[in-house]
């Protein structure tokens, strides 16, 4: 049965950094297929906030749910389940050097439970395809373009059919026309019914191509959903 309930529910929560609460007071939702960026200068506490998204850094204050699993009380043997219902893109891609893009994937394969050889085959040509990468699979990573690589690492987060993309500064290490390709697929994923937290300091591609956008300013989250604020350049991010 379909449910209505947010993707990510976050309720009084206090995001720490070590023994350092970097954001507090912390009430938002994000609703299934919405997309949302969340900007702040460095330190702000963007990278925490995501981090504890993903049961990376621990809550220890407040209620965050994300796909059904509440992060406050979610026992380590558990967080293998959580990632399976969302994708986690990070800016400089993380693929074993020393596999090919198929090897890659087919390892992701193997640690979140998939067994059948065939539907593993079906799988990563499907998610290849759906990424504009249909003949990579025998490739290396370093005989790619870092726009490919990022491609692989988004057909990589895709594998389990998520609820949620969070993705942190994708396209921090690409150019400018290589990002604008991304931010297109990123859109296509999304439209498909995939919500997508994406953080970023590029102020050109949330002008380029808009949505909502929670802003970490000053230990505390604005939410252009709730109230107006200027972007006023990327000197902000």
């Amino acid at each position: 049965m379909f449910s209505l309930d947010p993707v990510v529910k976050v309720s009084d929560a206090t995001i720490f950094q070590e023994s350092n609460s970097v954001l507090y007071n912390l009430d938002f939702e994000i609703a299934k297929g919405e997309f949302v960026f969340l900007v702040g200068r460095t330190g702000s506490g963007k990278s925490s906030l995501l981090k504890t998204l993903y049961a990376d850094l621990p809550l220890r204050h407040g209620f965050i749910q994300v796909a059904g699993f509440n992060i406050d009380d979610l026992k380590p043997s558990k967080v293998p389940m959580l990632r399976r219902k969302i994708g986690i893109i990070f800016q400089d891609f993380q693929l074993f050097p020393d596999r090919t893009v198929g090897e890659n994937l087919n390892f992701v394969m193997r640690a979140t439970g998939w067994r059948e050889t065939s539907k593993m085959k079906d799988r990563l040509a499907e998610v290849l395809m759906q990424v504009g990468l249909g003949s990579v699979e025998r490739k290396m990573p370093h005989q790619l373009s870092g726009g490919e690589q990022q491609r692989v690492v988004i057909a990589r987060s895709l594998l389990n059919e998520p609820m949620i993309l969070i993705a942190d500064e994708p396209t921090g290490n690409l150019d400018p026309e290589v990002s604008t390709g991304i931010m297109k697929l990123f859109q296509q994923i999304n439209k498909s019914g995939t919500a997508i937290l994406m953080a970023t300091h590029s102020y050109g591609l949330i002008k380029k191509f808009p949505a909502r956008v929670l802003k970490c300013k000053n230990g505390r989250i604005q939410d252009s959903a709730k109230e107006e604020f200027e972007l006023v350049s990327e000197e902000e991010f």
